[in-house]
């Protein structure tokens, strides 16, 4: 069924009695052209633009548990490209111009809001090095824009611009930036790619991976062996996990990364702020509630939850930019496990093995980057190369040296 007005009205005069599910619930394969472990946002854009691009219909999704339940539906909602390194940068931007086009390509109410993302700098070395971002990001196409302190106060008038512990003095704004709503994300591609003949299959968890004479023959799974002559891992947290079933061991590390959620409050905040002197960032949801993130929790860990020593700290950040927060209760908090490469940068490449490939170490950046994700790891399994996109999140760049420093945010050992 096709989203529009006229659908709705529709439904309305027959009761709402006529709408039907998203997305089927076939039962597997023996085979596929193409089997795409992970049903998270990452893993549902490659499968909705291999068959979209590329014509690779005949493509399984094979989802542990249920979609919107892992990465995709813990994290933030932040979207953006204000990136500095030219590997990066030219990546995010595309996705930034997908997630601009989305609702209409997939026919689906993402709820796309381009409210802005700042960037709070509190010193002089910061407003350069922001400088130095905001010039890097307008030379390759994307919207950047420096503001004093005035400028600052206002756009943002919570903020404590006079007494605060670290003084701010301008940001860097990105005005295309902004949320999208996470779990309609990956609702919407998983209908717009069942409705191209995608198989989307729930609760088929891999425990392992086929392989004949150097190159992929399929999957075991909870559901049976599955047949596939191309085989995309994009198990985000998980990764390392499911790479070791084909003797693979990945330059990344998995860490706890928390998020939070007050209790609903009238419209305080209407961009993404970002703390400059710490790693804290706030947005407001549509339901009132102010949304925060923070720094990892710093150890190793495959469980969905953090500890308490990083609330305290987050909500330490959160109270020394707006002190009026100090008054809000939280109203829940959750944990995404975050597959961190050591250079902050992510991979997708093939393997050393034929038909395999990966789709990893997103590190912070793994839900805005959705919908480029999926493009170029599309891409690169159809084409089986890499697109100019993503030519530098190689495989092999640790042992070559072709790092990609985005300011450290991997999970550098002097860093944790």
């Amino acid at each position: 069924m096709h989203y529009s007005i006229f659908s709705v009205l529709s439904q309305a005069w027959k009761g709402q009695t006529g709408w039907t599910p998203m997305w089927r619930e076939p039962q597997p394969k023996r085979a596929y052209d193409a089997i795409i472990v992970g049903g998270g946002g990452h893993g549902l854009a490659t499968a909705y633009y291999l068959a979209k691009n590329h014509g690779v219909t005949n493509v399984a999704v094979l989802e542990k548990g249920w979609i919107g339940g892992g990465n995709v539906g813990r994290n933030t909602t932040i979207i953006r490209s204000n990136y500095r390194e030219p590997g990066n940068l030219p990546f995010y931007e595309k996705s930034l111009q997908l997630w601009e086009g989305l609702e209409q390509d997939i026919n689906y109410n993402a709820m796309v809001s381009q409210r802005g993302v700042l960037n709070l700098f509190h010193s002089d070395a910061q407003r350069d090095a922001f400088a130095y971002r905001g010039n890097a990001m307008r030379l390759h196409g994307a919207d950047a824009t420096l503001l004093d302190r005035e400028a600052v106060r206002a756009m943002v008038p919570t903020l404590d611009l006079d007494n605060a512990r670290f003084p701010i003095h301008g940001g860097l704004l990105q005005k295309r930036g902004g949320t999208v709503r996470h779990d309609a994300v990956a609702w919407g591609y998983a209908r717009a790619g069942d409705r191209l003949g995608v198989d989307i299959i729930q609760n088929c968890e891999v425990t392992g991976i086929r392989i004949v004479a150097g190159a992929v023959t399929g999957v075991e799974t909870t559901l049976g062996f599955i047949g596939a002559k191309k085989l995309g891992l994009a198990a985000a947290g998980n990764s390392s996990r499911v790479a070791a079933m084909a003797g693979l061991r990945l330059p990344i590390e998995s860490h706890v990364l928390q998020a939070f959620v007050s209790e609903g409050i009238k419209p305080l905040v209407d961009t993404v702020v970002t703390f400059g002197a710490g790693h804290f960032y706030v947005s407001q949801s549509d339901k009132g509630g102010l949304v925060f993130g923070g720094s990892l929790d710093g150890y190793n860990s495959y469980a969905q939850r953090g500890n308490l020593p990083m609330v305290e700290d987050v909500l330490e950040e959160a109270v020394a930019i707006m002190p009026s927060l100090s008054r809000l209760r939280m109203l829940r908090s959750w944990g995404g496990i975050m597959d961190m490469s050591m250079d902050g940068s992510p991979i997708i490449d093939k393997t050393d093995i034929t038909g395999l490939y990966l789709n990893c170490g997103w590190c912070y950046g793994g839900f805005k980057a959705t919908p480029a994700s999926g493009f170029c790891f599309a891409h690169t399994i159809a084409n089986d190369a890499p697109h100019d996109l993503n030519a530098a999140y190689r495989l092999d760049r640790f042992a070559t040296g072709h790092l990609i420093n985005e300011g450290g945010a991997g999970a550098q050992p002097n860093l944790h």
